[in-house]
């Protein structure tokens, strides 16, 4: 199906559903999966539009959300799809996560309140929703047994601890690898695994807590989830805080009308086990993203993840029970694996003098003239994406529009493009920021600037904003001398 219509069929959803059409479409930044999510919103409505083509993946959502919604667990509710099940309509939980709450507040007793609500819906997760699931409608796996948890081992094996160079026996560790997937999969109980269960994936809404991404559960350890939770690397939550929210998982446990009977001990015992297969699957997938990828959030994530890896090897010196793992983990929280992921100083991001300036210009009118006499900067050539402007009903649109932005998004070479613009960037601003420097320039262009040129220029402007906290001045020129004329 063309892209054009994934606004086409989500505003029909919409208007259907609320007997009123949206009077604004925005695009929401795109995660790692194939899922395309708008917000959509009227006069007196909003919802949030979502478009995945795998059938399969939004069955799995569709029944897990019914599931949880029979046991009044706090999830969106779907509120229309198409009859391809591929475009769905899901209530507006917001866009203030529990990850954005600890980052804006701190550690307060009221964000402790948040996780504490988090843990008492997640047993019901576990021991009260997990009884009623059909595990066999999963999407990712079925459970997650001991090729799952070797998957996991082997992600952090090959796109990070190799990646990073580290020296080991290779045979020795995944003898060992295997025997630790081995024994974690035999470990019982085993309840409904949330699978990502950390603070991005919690939304807080009117002081309550509401979950999101869900669709990759399975049954699997509990213990898991609650590692997730504690143990996020950019949460970094305090010890203390990670002891009391422990203890409190147990007392949540009253609250169901069915207390489950397990060893508490052995509980605990597995549940570090756990925390430091999700270290390594973090750092597997930071590996993956970062490293391989250059996407800068990730790389950003492997500093405090490599920090969390250090904590838990000096607080549980027992933990790996494997000579060899350990001895490679012990090489990768040495200080210059971690220095190689410093970032800036967040002192040096306030007080910075850096103007940052970007354009969107038309080849056929030639390069932005520098304005602040130190010359230089970036100027990156777009013609080689697909140009939207040669589709008929892009044509009297921009880089701005919904439309646009969709087209050069999924069914062009843009975002390819783009991580590679950020990662090139990036080096110059880190430099600029740290030598006291006070102006940058980057301008973009293509053949008309109207499409291509202007989206860029806009992504960049965003993705300075969410790195450095920096607003940047943007011209389009094209634009503002077509401004000019109709004036």
């Amino acid at each position: 199906m063309p892209v054009k219509n994934l606004t086409t069929v989500l505003t029909d959803l919409f208007t259907k559903h609320f007997d009123e059409a949206p009077e604004e479409i925005i695009m929401i930044p795109p995660s790692g999966s194939d899922r395309k999510y708008v917000r959509l919103r009227s006069a007196k409505h909003s919802a949030i539009g979502a478009y995945n083509p795998d059938k399969k993946e939004n069955n799995t959502f569709f029944y897990f959300s019914q599931v949880f919604s029979k046991h009044k667990l706090p999830v969106p509710e779907i509120l229309a799809r198409s009859g391809d099940k591929q475009y769905y309509l899901l209530q507006d939980l917001g866009d203030t996560s529990l990850f954005d709450i600890l980052n804006k507040e701190g550690f307060t007793p009221e964000t402790k309140e948040l996780f504490k609500k988090s843990i008492r819906h997640l047993v019901h997760f576990h021991w009260a929703a997990g009884k009623e699931i059909d595990y066999s409608l999963c999407y990712a796996a079925n459970s997650f047994d001991r090729q799952q948890i070797l998957a996991d081992l082997l992600y952090f094996k090959f796109y990070f601890a190799d990646l990073m160079k580290v020296q080991y026996n290779k045979p020795a560790l995944l003898e060992e690898l295997e025997e630790w997937s081995k024994h974690l999969s035999a470990v019982r109980p085993q309840t409904f695994m949330y699978r990502d269960f950390q603070s991005r994936n919690i939304q807080v809404v009117d002081n309550e807590v509401a979950f999101i991404d869900y669709q990759g559960g399975m049954q699997g350890l509990p213990q898991y989830d609650l590692a997730s939770l504690l143990w996020q690397a950019r949460a970094q939550l305090p010890n203390d805080w990670k002891n009391e929210l422990v203890n409190y998982y147990f007392e949540a446990l009253k609250t169901l009308p069915e207390i489950p009977s397990f060893n508490e001990m052995e509980f605990r015992k597995t549940y570090l086990d756990c925390v430091l297969l999700r270290i390594l699957q973090t750092l597997g997938a930071y590996g993956f993203r970062g490293l391989l990828e250059r996407k800068p959030h990730f790389i950003k994530s492997i500093k405090p993840a490599l920090q969390q890896l250090k904590q838990f090897l000096e607080t549980y010196g027992h933990i790996p029970a494997y000579s060899e793992l350990r001895y490679v983990l012990e090489q990768l929280v040495r200080p210059e694996i971690t220095k190689q992921f410093e970032g800036l100083n967040e002192a040096l991001l306030v007080d910075t003098k850096l103007k940052i300036h970007l354009y969107s210009f038309s080849y056929k009118k030639g390069i932005p003239a520098d304005i602040t006499g130190h010359g230089g900067g970036f100027v990156f050539d777009c013609r080689g994406i697909l140009n939207p402007g040669r589709i008929e009903v892009y044509k009297t649109q921009t880089g701005k529009d919904i439309a646009v932005k969709e087209y050069l998004m999924t069914q062009t070479l843009m975002p390819q493009f783009l991580e590679s613009v950020f990662s090139t960037v990036d080096i110059s601003i880190d430099d600029y920021i740290t030598r006291g420097f006070d102006h940058l320039s980057i301008s973009f262009g293509c053949t008309g600037g109207q499409h291509r040129s202007v989206f860029a220029a806009e992504c960049m402007a965003r993705h300075i904003k969410e790195k450095y906290g920096i607003e940047s001045s943007v011209i389009h020129m094209e634009q503002e001398q077509h401004s000019m004329k109709r004036r």
